[in-house]
């Protein structure tokens, strides 16, 4: 697998602020994420050797997230070209799509902008997901629900080195990408259980 990209969550990122995350994807297959048994409460052992996807014999992705001094990698990634990938803050635009009052009994105002809400559509670090097919969900095999981290739009690309070969089924020439280039939301174990306890789920 190759490294897409990586950051470090910034502080004040609830649950995950101070981690390191990094997404690895295989660079000649390339597919959705749809896993065959897996529902919305994950078996134990899942992040060690998650079940086999129905085109692939097992995982074709790995999304890490650590907190330790982990050093650089002293070579450089053979596939894909290196970019910086700067982060701002930003304010969110929460749109509810459905008229009336969305606030139950002793529901706070940002509890139900992220229950009912659809956020922006943009590579970004916390807010709210911009579910495109409904909200989803997930309990990881430890029993905490699993926590929305960050989004990659549809049809992020990844400008290749001129001398690797063209991604099966991409979406662009001369770049590589992610999951078909489906939007992909990060969900990761809040209890931070294993160094790979984190989900992308794809939407189109």
């Amino acid at each position: 697998m190759i490294l897409f990209f990586q950051f470090d969550i910034p502080e004040d990122i609830a649950t995950f602020g101070g981690d390191h995350l990094l997404v690895f994807h295989c660079p000649t297959h390339n597919d959705a994420v749809v896993a065959q048994g897996a529902s919305e409460q994950l078996p134990p052992g899942f992040w060690d050797t998650p079940p086999p996807l129905y085109t692939a014999p097992g995982a074709f992705w790995r999304i890490m997230l650590h907190r330790d001094d982990t050093s650089p990698a002293p070579d450089p990634d053979e596939y894909l070209r290196p970019r910086r990938l700067d982060l701002r803050p930003a304010a969110e635009h929460v749109t509810i799509w459905w008229p009336g009052d969305v606030l139950s009994d002793g529901q706070d105002l940002d509890s139900a902008f992220t229950d009912h809400g659809i956020g922006l559509r943009e590579f970004k670090i916390g807010g709210v997901p911009s579910w495109i097919q409904g909200r989803e969900s997930c309990t990881c095999p430890c029993g905490d629900n699993l926590v929305y981290v960050c989004q990659v739009p549809a049809d992020t690309g990844f400008a290749k080195h001129h001398d690797r070969p063209e991604q099966l089924d991409t979406f662009r020439f001369g770049q590589y990408g992610l999951f078909l280039g489906n939007e992909t939301y990060v969900l990761a174990c809040p209890a931070h259980c294993h160094p790979a306890a984190a989900w992308p789920v794809n939407q189109n």
